[in-house]
């Protein structure tokens, strides 16, 4: 069995349960030093095979499928795989070689960034969309044309930005670009290597993020946030309302106690 692991963001705690019991189970470690911090190896049995692959390309990590048929590997990705993992490729090679594997989840950087900043995301009336996208650089041609970062500007919604911590200017430069809803004075930060020892949580604005970014001097394992819900100001939601009625709970006025067991 092959196991796609999110490891997490970097705290060795935040490994989920299944994926510390297959890193317990596995023949077969394959984890970048780079991106997954050596403490979540912790989990791992001893004995087991260890290959760092921050130097490996795919035909590397499939040289070693191939080469441990029988063999439980897990193949640990920083973060959640689902989110620029480059995972689908080592899933089309177990499907055309008939190889059992699975995914496992993990914790994204984007939730363990904001519990850093001590914010919700998606506040009521403020904001209720999280997009999850990345400056087009190096790999300009796997960004589709429509998924820019200055066309995203334009909702105004929340926004997570992967990937792109080393061109601080264009990336300002994109977020206030004409027709975006941003405006210089609306929040943003920089979260350097989230639930690692060495966390930094940066509160900005978007006018002040380039800046930030330089202060920083970070250039890998950052994610940086932008958006009106960081300023953590909004509409109390209808979840927890007391005239909110739902499935589980009638209507009540507050301070009453209609609906509570006695």
């Amino acid at each position: 069995m092959i196991s796609m692991v999110g490891a997490g963001p970097g705290a060795p705690d935040l490994l989920t349960l299944r994926g510390r019991d297959r890193l317990a189970a596995a023949d077969v470690v394959v984890w970048a030093s780079s991106l997954v911090p050596e403490a979540v190896l912790v989990h791992a049995r001893p004995g087991a095979e260890l290959r760092d692959s921050k130097s490996m390309t795919l035909e590397d990590v499939l040289d070693v499928y191939a080469s441990r048929p029988d063999a439980a590997i897990v193949r640990l990705h920083s973060g959640d795989p689902s989110i620029y993992g480059a995972i689908q490729e080592q899933i089309d090679w177990c499907v055309a070689n008939q190889r059992d594997f699975e995914v496992v989840p993990g914790v994204s950087s984007l939730g363990a960034s904001a519990a850093a900043l001590r914010r919700e995301l998606t506040i009521p009336s403020v904001s209720q969309s999280v997009v999850v996208t990345r400056l087009a650089g190096r790999t300009s041609a796997s960004m589709p044309p429509r998924e820019s970062v200055a066309a995203f500007s334009a909702i105004g919604a929340t926004m997570a930005v992967f990937l792109s911590a080393a061109r601080p200017v264009d990336l300002q430069a994109e977020l206030l670009a004409a027709g975006s809803a941003y405006e210089p004075s609306t929040p943003a930060a920089v979260v350097v290597r989230a639930t690692w020892p060495d966390e930094r949580a940066l509160p900005t604005t978007v006018g002040g993020l380039a800046e930030t970014l330089e202060r920083s001097a970070a250039r890998t394992t950052v994610l940086v946030l932008v958006g009106p819900a960081l300023s953590g100001v909004g509409t109390r939601s209808h979840l927890y309302s007391p005239a909110f009625a739902h499935k589980f709970r009638r209507r009540s006025s507050p301070g009453s106690t209609a609906g509570r067991p006695a």
